[in-house]
């Protein structure tokens, strides 16, 4: 399919290494697809992708050198500062004076919903990715009902402790597991705002491309919250299921951070399926140094072998002489390169946050889950996980007993591989990503111009 007037398409992730790497992949679908594909990201990320064709542009994000790149400091250079730059950018290529170097369409991760105003500021098509499982953009979307059912307070506060069902027949997930729910009052108080604002924008756009299988999404329809039907059946936005795009397309190094390959080589000396995989992913603060330090111990006395993705500042957490100790069971590493260690036949277990992408790389590597949500989505994920999927386990501390149980849980399964095996399919064989890809096809259809 080529595009014979406007060919560029900006793709607008938030920036977070799992809304980058899947936009990264998007950008290569479209790029196969005959457009010109550009990733925005403020200049702080430094994206190490070297595939042909995909332009990386930083544009400033008005933090100083130094300032702590969190939730928050983000939101406000993305509401308050990237704007303006953003704006100047998209008219260059608009008035170009060059047809063909014109901007078609404008594709805003949900979670950087600022450039979807001004995209509508410059009149130009735009379209909303979610990088997610449909059902955790359902429990947003019904924000406005919980409040009006008196489910949740103004703040987002919990009204009630009763389940929260994403859709009928499909799991359950406690009132205080509602993915703004992170930090202390204030933090709450205002992600709610920042998920309310963020719902409110999505609600303008005429296409919503979701990063999950054709049949998530026919199966999550409508969300029940304490036995409350809140119906969820407007068409706007359209929903165009296009994953997982972890099966669709291979992008090298899309890390934001140097991988440490050498944890492959020290995986080809270990045996089969023995080896425990450790990593709770690049964007919520892991699990602060108080359970590094008994997940470290319990692991040291479990005395099975593991591999543990654990950045340097939260080493501080590790018992004294621990890397020592540890030498010849286990190696940490401040980076992996996460698929090629889930495919390797040594691993057999992931103990992971239960992120999207990490979970749906799981899925593809066939790996048995140990389940420890931290924030956001990845409660959702783990419901389905364990509740669903029943792939996987989940865990609520790092004490012995607590590693002992669940490997055991998870381990001695003997049913776990076959419905690991039916997921895979299920989500990623060839008819579903057939689908997705018709999807795709279609919204680029829809955009020409």
């Amino acid at each position: 399919m080529k595009f014979r007037k406007k060919s560029k398409v900006l793709l607008v992730p938030y920036p977070a290494q799992g809304h980058v790497t899947p936009m990264l992949k998007l950008a290569s679908l479209l790029l196969n697809h005959g457009l010109n594909p550009i990733v925005i990201t403020p200049n702080f990320i430094q994206i190490n992708s070297k595939e042909d064709g995909i332009s990386i542009i930083s544009i400033p994000d008005g933090l100083e050198d130094g300032t702590p790149r969190d939730f928050f400091a983000i939101e406000n250079a993305m509401e308050n500062y990237m704007p303006y730059h953003f704006e100047k950018l998209v008219q260059e290529y608009e008035f170009s004076g060059k047809e063909e170097d014109g901007v078609v369409c404008v594709i805003v991760d949900l979670l950087a919903s600022w450039a979807v105003k001004v995209a509508n500021k410059l009149g130009i098509q735009v379209a909303g990715f979610w990088p997610a499982m449909l059902a955790t953009y359902r429990l947003f979307d019904s924000i406005p009902d919980m409040l009006t059912n008196g489910i949740i307070s103004e703040t987002g506060c919990p009204l009630h402790n009763g389940p929260i069902s994403i859709s009928l027949g499909q799991p359950t997930l406690r009132s205080d597991n509602l993915p703004w729910l992170i930090g202390n009052t204030t933090a709450r108080i205002s992600r709610f705002k920042f998920w309310t604002k963020t719902m409110e924008r999505s609600r303008t756009l005429k296409w919503l491309l979701v990063n999950t299988f054709p049949d998530e999404c026919h199966k999550v329809r409508n969300t029940t919250i304490l036995n409350t039907k809140i119906d969820q059946s407007q068409d706007c936005p359209q929903i165009l299921p296009i994953g997982p795009l972890n099966t669709h397309v291979t992008i090298k190094n899309v890390s934001l951070w140097e991988e440490d390959s050498s944890c492959l080589d020290w995986l080809d000396k270990q045996v089969v399926n023995s080896v425990l995989y450790i990593s709770f992913g690049s964007w919520v603060s892991p699990i602060g140094e108080a359970k590094v330090n008994d997940l470290a111990f319990a692991l040291e006395l479990l005395k099975r072998p593991f591999i543990w993705v654990l950045g340097p500042t939260w080493r501080e957490g590790l018992p004294k002489g621990y890397l020592e100790r540890i030498s010849k069971q286990g190696k940490i590493v401040s980076w992996a390169p996460q698929i090629d260690v889930l495919q390797h036949e040594t691993v057999g277990c992931y103990l992971t946050h239960c992120g999207w992408n990490s979970t749906v790389e799981a899925i593809q590597s066939k790996k048995r889950l140990l389940c420890y949500p931290i924030a956001g989505d990845q409660f959702v994920n783990c419901a389905y996980i364990v509740q669903k999927w029943r792939i996987g386990v989940r865990m609520d501390g790092f004490g012995l007993k607590d590693l002992e149980e669940g490997l055991k849980r998870v381990m001695e399964d003997d049913e776990m591989s076959e419905r690991i095996g039916r997921l895979n399919e299920m989500t990623m064989g060839k008819v579903v990503s057939s689908r997705a890809m018709a999807n795709l096809t279609t919204f680029i259809c829809d955009i020409r111009i």
